[in-house]
């Protein structure tokens, strides 16, 4: 019988074809399931913009009848908009209180001080309870910037102040340095701080176009790390100026209306650009104040005229617009109630980037993270609080605030007590049935308005009756520094 002989070679051939084929098809799908997984566990980018001197009479979501805002409409119709949201009131303590999530009463930063003009007391960050969130974040891998107007730092004295700060990249005017005209101007030709020119003169520039490309700079260079950015805008505080879009605006009211306007137009700039390099839907936009309008501005909200509140304890004064978007991570269309300040913006920050503020950090605020998640219905604030007292002086022991303990308010979700520099409780309001605070109750003898009022009265007892001084290395003042 003949030998039957069988060529194997053939299947063999097919066989490691086959294999090979499945193993590239298994790598593949392995490759791209690992790559989903990367994304979608990709920290959250953080874009906070901030603006000088603007109130919910400005915004029209918020029902301001003089002004269009279509991109911030957007961002609140896409998002969550804030109607119990506080800033401190003024310039200074707002932003010290952003950046530490502090009370100003702690940082000493109760008062308005303008460290460039004034000297002598600066935002020391060798001292750990001036920690910033930029620090933290940078911690947590984020790369950081920041443009627009800073004011607590003089340049000339210490010109890497926002790098030991935590900032890898800023555009900052720095405030006005005494002994420098060109540094008082922030819109037209602007005097502009950065880390490779120093500070000088943007000849035939306008400002806001500088730090809003600067900005976009910074977001197309790292669009492949997580970015925690902070915009304080120079924009709408004095000096009321026409922009390049509407450069016949002439009196006071048209100039503010442009410089609206123009604010709006940067945050549609920004939303586009993060929409073109395909990382809008991982940040998060957050929109704030510092404090309310110029109250050389009259403007309308829901029908009623009446001129800015800043400088004020009235809701217009320290109660601004808050927004939060970010599609597909934070519920769109919801308009809440709940309580927040500035002093959660850092505990908040840093849950989002997957961290947790040091246990020997001592903060105020308190993480809104799972609110603007979806995760929870309201935030953990009981009560928020603004305070400010007008500018702070300088004696010969340094900086010292205005008074020894500042006028303040406190808040709930219905009440709120105004407090005088005496630790007092002077005022008490249903904000539910007296938004205007026309009424005070604090002689009332109904059970609620008692209840509310022992409320608030635990609340001041536990503060300290003396708050700090933002004096934090003295040093010896230099030529530009006031001598009063």
């Amino acid at each position: 019988m003949e030998e039957l002989k069988i060529n194997l070679q053939p299947i063999y051939n097919n066989m490691t074809q086959f294999l090979l084929s499945l193993s590239v098809l298994i790598f593949t799908c392995l490759f791209f399931s690992l790559q989903g997984k990367a994304a979608s566990s990709q920290k959250p980018n953080i874009l906070f913009i901030m603006i000088d001197d603007l109130g919910k009479d400005w915004v029209s979501c918020y029902g301001a009848d003089d002004i269009k805002t279509p991109n911030l409409d957007s961002l609140a119709a896409g998002g969550m908009k804030f109607q119990n949201a506080y800033s401190m009131g003024s310039c200074s303590p707002s932003r010290t209180t952003l950046l530490t999530g502090k009370y100003p009463f702690r940082t000493g930063w109760v008062s308005h001080w303008d460290v460039p003009r004034w000297g002598v007391g600066y935002f020391d960050w060798k001292k750990k309870e001036n920690t910033t969130f930029a620090r933290l974040m940078k911690d947590l891998g984020y790369a950081t910037c920041a443009v627009g107007k800073w004011q607590l730092n003089d340049f000339r004295v210490a010109p890497d102040a926002l790098k030991k700060h935590g900032f890898d990249d800023w555009a900052m005017w720095t405030g006005f340095e005494t002994g420098v005209p060109a540094s008082d101007y922030r819109y037209q030709d602007p005097y502009i701080n950065t880390p490779e020119a120093g500070s000088r003169t943007y000849k035939g520039k306008f400002g806001p176009d500088i730090y809003t490309d600067r900005m976009i700079q910074f977001m197309r260079k790292h669009k492949d790390e997580p970015l925690c950015l902070f915009y304080p805008m120079p924009l709408l505080h004095r000096p009321f100026v026409a922009t390049p879009d509407e450069p016949d605006a002439k009196d006071r009211i048209d100039r503010h209306k442009a410089m609206v306007r123009y604010v709006d137009k940067i945050v549609g700039q920004l939303v586009s650009e993060l929409d073109n390099l395909g990382i809008r839907e991982r940040t998060i936009v957050f929109f704030a104040s510092d404090n309310g309008t110029d109250k050389l501005i009259t403007g309308s909200l829901n029908g009623k005229k009446g001129p800015g509140g800043k400088g004020s304890f009235t809701e217009a004064g320290v109660g601004g617009p808050f927004i939060v978007n970010c599609p597909g991570t934070v519920p769109a269309g919801v308009e809440t109630d709940a309580l927040t300040d500035l002093s959660n913006m850092l505990p908040t920050f840093v849950e989002l980037g997957g961290g947790t503020v040091p246990e020997d950090l001592i903060i105020d605020g308190e993480s809104i993270a799972p609110l603007i998640l979806g995760e929870e219905q309201d935030s953990s604030r009981d009560w928020i609080m603004a305070l400010n007292f007008g500018p702070a002086k300088l004696d010969q022991k340094g900086i010292r605030p205005g008074q020894e303990f500042g006028p303040r308010v406190i808040r709930d979700k219905q009440y709120k007590v105004w407090v005088s520099k005496e630790k007092k409780i002077t005022q008490l309001h249903d904000l539910l049935e007296d938004p205007e605070e026309q009424q005070n109750l604090l002689s009332s003898k109904q059970r609620e308005h008692r209840k509310a009022l022992a409320k608030f009265r635990k609340i001041v007892a536990s503060l300290p009756d003396k708050d700090g001084r933002p004096l934090y290395e003295p040093r010896a003042p230099n030529p530009w520094d006031r001598k009063k």
